[in-house]
Formats: structure tokens, sequence, C-alpha cells
């Protein structure tokens, strides 16, 4: 039980706090295009800004409401990945700019790998029907028999 209330602090942190850098790129996409993602020399970077602020949007309200939690800390996992991969090119290994990405993709990163707690829709969701679905499973296993 205490594990939860760790987990949901975990999660409100990291959504609340990340979910507004989402807001931002969309804000200025172009910007952000020109000065994140052209440098890295991927293709489509307007395109490839969009998928960055809707993982940081949608994975943040997956976070908060802590519903499809897990995805959610996978698509920031990813984003943070690719961020940190660009503050190491452009800018070496500087503590200052790697400080931030690295406890949001390390939060993510827990919440991926743990899950959200039992403080969440996630987990609401599989105590009422988790039963349900195992019992439909052993159902079907015995029709054959």
């Amino acid at each position: 039980m205490i594990n939860s209330f760790g987990f949901l602090a975990l999660r409100l942190c990291v959504g609340v706090l990340l979910i507004h850098h989402g807001y931002e790129k969309l804000n200025d996409i172009e910007n952000f295009a020109n000065a994140f993602v052209r440098p890295l020399h991927l293709p489509f970077p307007i395109f490839l800004s969009y998928i960055a602020a809707f993982s940081e949007i949608a994975g943040s309200w997956a976070l908060i409401v802590g519903v499809g939690a897990r995805l959610g800390a996978l698509s920031i996992v990813g984003t943070m990945s690719i961020a940190i991969y660009h503050a190491v090119m452009t800018s070496g290994f500087n503590i200052y700019l790697l400080e931030l990405l690295g406890l949001y993709w390390g939060g993510a990163l827990c919440i991926l790998l743990c899950g959200p707690g039992m403080f969440s829709v996630d987990h609401l969701i599989r105590s009422t029907y988790g039963k349900t679905f195992t019992v439909l499973k052993e159902n079907f296993d015995h029709m054959g028999s």
C-alpha cells in the first residue's frame, strides 16, 4: 500500500512537471523543429516535432490519471531518450542539460517497469475486469473437454 503512494507521487510529479514542455512545443513547433530535430538530421522534422509534443502531452496525462500509464511512460522514455541523445551530441555531457532529462527518463522508466500502483485507473480496471478474463479463459479451455 505504501509503495502505491510512492508511485502516485512519482506519476504526478513526472506528469505535471513534464506536460508544459509538450504544450510549449506546440506553441512554436517550427522553432522546436529547427532547434532540436534538424540538428540530428532526422527526416520529417515538423512531423517528428508533433510526435514529441504529443508523446509528452498524452504521456503526461496518462501518468496523471493513471490510465494507460505504462504506454504513456513508454512514450516519455522514448522522447527523453532522443532528447538525451540530442543534448549529448550538441553540448557533450553537460550536467545542467542532462539532469532534468535524466529525472524524467528515470521516473518514466520506473513507472514503465513497475506499473502505476494501486491508486490508478489501470489498477481499478484490472481489479474489476481481471477476474472476468480469467473465468472466460477457463471456460473456453473447458469447452473442448
